[in-house]
């Protein structure tokens, strides 16, 4: 392996000719705002005519992406929904911490940058090791997850660690897959590398949470397929993790020796020391600026509000008896309108004030964390009906269409204000920080439910103890066993997610709010390096 001379200045000065064929020193003075400017413009009308090359490229990156989001689908969604049925909350919020390397990737993403072997390929270096080590470890878990999950309380610790490792060698593929994008797709068609990204990670995350839950799910199975009731579904975990780690095996063979990568311009395939040094450097630059550190506060505070609603929500209704059958075909009704939103809110994105929409946005998702907690505390105790499902159906749409608006806009902010002789490093830095905002407040949120909960088992009428958590469904199944009830004399969900709101709401009006409008406000010289007194 070999280190990219000057990666940090000279690296990205290389993708930035190549994506633009200008000079360097063509992007700063009256030429970069002019660049910058261009940025707010709609993308359809800076694309061009798709090549036979380009659209073998859109299908490969969404191909690329799609395999990412099959690991994050799991980790992010479909295993916490198994695992509440036998751990408690703190239990679950424990395993959360395995996402935590999807949002912390940009502490070594200048590694990923700098560091590759020229006769092999800056990109496929990383791609192609990450996905095999993808592709064995998932193979390996689907020969073992099933008797983890069935000693779940005993192994939470392995199994965190597993998928931990699983989502860091996602994350590190998704590094150099974002940075491939960049020479894989011509000048005039570079915009279609997001599409391609929003469509892959979207059918791989979709494929993992909603699709697989579904096909696992016995209650549907029997509900809508079936004659004879079944006691599985139709795909296990194992067999499911199997599946997906061939399929990467035989993608990363085909990139192996069917896709070559074009070599760095100019022929600038020579090494140098300072290439991961330099990287850093620019990243801290960014990070001196005082406006990215106000972004940087508004970024960890933004989320926090509606995390107990988006975390805990799907978890208390399984926990009430809302059949996970109905939950997973609440998601496939739910995917066409988060394609549909999506769409839109890039409309909605496009013009001088791009922080619009995502103020709109988290007011929306305020709000539908409040219906959340109303439609939770109505569960029909007769059982669901059609009129309690379509309100939960109803919820969710509003919930995804908020976030899908919020997310919209602040990748267009993000685009926008990019400092463009450093654009690589600029935009990993800022979707990190974006990602960190909704990622940390999970772990809390759970741990608060719990903390919050004051549960008991009643046999009798006598407060009797049992070995496993009241909250936890193990500790529900023992106190039945044993001819009690759990009775739930307050439940953390509404504490903490009363708690969020209000302090939520607090913050996001009084200080939040009018801090995107100046920040927006500001001129685009503002964000770049050297010109605000933080950069060098």
């Amino acid at each position: 392996m070999n280190i990219a001379p000057n990666s940090g200045d000279v690296g990205l000065k290389q993708r930035i000719e190549k994506e633009e064929e200008l000079p360097l020193h063509d992007f700063t003075g009256a030429d970069a705002d002019k660049r910058d400017d261009d940025r707010w413009k709609p993308a359809s009308k800076t694309k061009g005519r798709l090549s036979q090359r380009d659209r073998q490229s859109i299908a490969l990156l969404v191909a690329l992406y799609l395999l990412q989001g099959i690991p994050l689908g799991l980790a992010f969604g479909s295993v916490p929904f198994i695992l509440k049925s036998k751990l408690s909350y703190s239990q679950v919020g424990l395993f959360t911490l395995a996402s935590y390397p999807y949002s912390l990737k940009l502490f070594w993403s200048p590694i990923v940058d700098a560091i590759y072997s020229p006769t092999y390929g800056r990109r496929k270096s990383w791609i192609v090791p990450m996905q095999t080590l993808v592709g064995v470890t998932l193979l390996l878990l689907g020969t073992r997850v099933e008797s983890w999950l069935e000693d779940a309380e005993n192994m939470l610790g392995v199994l965190t660690a597993a998928f931990f490792s699983l989502i860091f060698l996602c994350a590190t593929q998704d590094i150099a897959v974002d940075g491939w994008a960049l020479t894989l797709l011509s000048r005039e068609n570079l915009s279609y590398a997001s599409t391609a990204q929003t469509v892959g990670l979207t059918a791989g995350y979709f494929t993992s949470f909603t699709v697989f839950l579904a096909l696992n799910s016995p209650d549907l199975a029997n509900k809508y397929w079936r004659d004879v009731p079944g006691t599985a579904g139709f795909v296990s975990l194992g067999r499911y993790l199997t599946f997906w780690g061939v399929v990467y095996l035989l993608v990363t063979a085909w990139l192996v020796w069917g896709k070559s990568e074009d070599p760095e311009p100019d022929g600038k395939d020579e090494t140098g020391k300072g290439g991961v040094v330099s990287a850093y450097g620019s990243m801290w630059a960014v990070l001196r600026l005082p406006h990215i550190q106000q972004l940087l506060v508004v970024h960890l505070l933004s989320k926090f509000a509606f995390s107990p609603n988006e975390a805990a929500t799907n978890l208390k209704l399984l926990e009430r008896g809302f059949a996970a059958s109905d939950l997973a075909l609440t998601a496939l009704i739910d995917f066409p309108f988060e394609v549909m939103f999506g769409y839109l809110a890039a409309r909605w994105s496009q013009g001088p004030a791009p922080l619009k929409p995502w103020m709109y946005g988290f007011i929306g998702r305020l709000g539908s964390a409040v219906l959340a907690m109303l439609v939770v505390s109505g569960f029909p105790s007769g059982g669901v009906g059609y009129g309690y499902f379509l309100a939960v159906m109803a919820g969710h749409v509003v919930t995804q269409f908020m976030s899908t608006v919020q997310m919209v806009s602040i990748c267009a902010f993000h685009t926008g204000i990019a400092d463009p002789r450093i654009g690589g490093t600029y935009m990993t830095l800022l979707n990190t920080l974006s990602n960190l905002g909704g990622t940390w407040p999970r772990f809390f949120v759970l741990r608060g439910i719990d903390y919050f909960t004051v549960a008991s088992c009643v046999v009798g009428g006598v407060p009797t103890a049992i070995a496993h958590s009241a909250t936890s469904q193990l500790g529900k199944d023992e106190c039945r066993e044993i001819g009690g009830s759990v009775v739930v004399e307050r439940d953390g969900y509404y504490v903490m997610s009363s708690l969020c709101a209000v302090l939520g709401a607090l913050v996001f009006f009084g200080w939040t709010r009018p801090t995107v409008k100046l920040l927006e406000r500001l001129q685009k010289d503002a964000w770049k390096i050297g010109k605000s007194g933080g950069g060098d």
